[in-house]
């Protein structure tokens, strides 16, 4: 079933986000436009997953965080994860399967973001972009499970928690 506002209108349109304002009956609900992301668990062939610390500037810090990123316009999901995982951490290949899919904010944010596993990925380089300072992590998948409290991003507690329970 698909519920639709009775009247939307655009209000911002930034480079990334826009902000919408809906009527829903008597309500009034402000909503942020996103075009949809994605997350990597990628895991290398000696099995480590690699994680990027980067700094967030709304949570005021540097956070640990799954490779992640924003689709292009028309880019499927898959294909913005390869170019994600490409260009922030300088891995490709491995075997590729998506853990799920998700609203990251369903309270205020239309962002769709999908959760993909790549195994067996290979180094090569990486081209971040301008604004990015990533710091490369690696930690072996072992200690994954024991290590979840050093992570403060969601899609990464997703992902890392999806990842354990499904791989193979």
């Amino acid at each position: 079933m698909t519920f639709e506002p009775d009247s939307a209108r655009r209000v911002y349109e930034g480079a990334l986000l826009g902000l919408t304002v809906e009527q829903w009956g008597e309500h009034a609900r402000e909503i942020v436009e996103h075009p949809g992301a994605v997350a990597v668990v990628a895991v290398d062939a000696e099995g480590f997953v690699t994680l990027v610390r980067q700094l967030r500037e709304p949570a005021r810090n540097r956070l640990l965080e799954l490779p992640a990123g924003t689709a292009e316009p028309g880019e499927d999901p898959l294909t913005t994860a390869k170019r994600e995982l490409q260009e922030e951490c300088g891995l490709h290949g491995g075997e590729w399967r998506e853990l799920a899919a998700f609203w990251t904010t369903p309270g205020f944010c239309r962002e769709r973001m999908h959760v993909f596993a790549a195994e067996g990925v290979e180094r090569g380089e990486s081209a971040p972009a301008a604004d990015e300072e990533l710091e490369l992590v690696r930690w072996p998948i072992a200690e994954v499970d024991a290590r979840l409290g050093e992570i403060e991003d969601a899609k990464t507690l997703a992902g890392l928690l999806l990842y354990l329970r499904t791989r193979r």
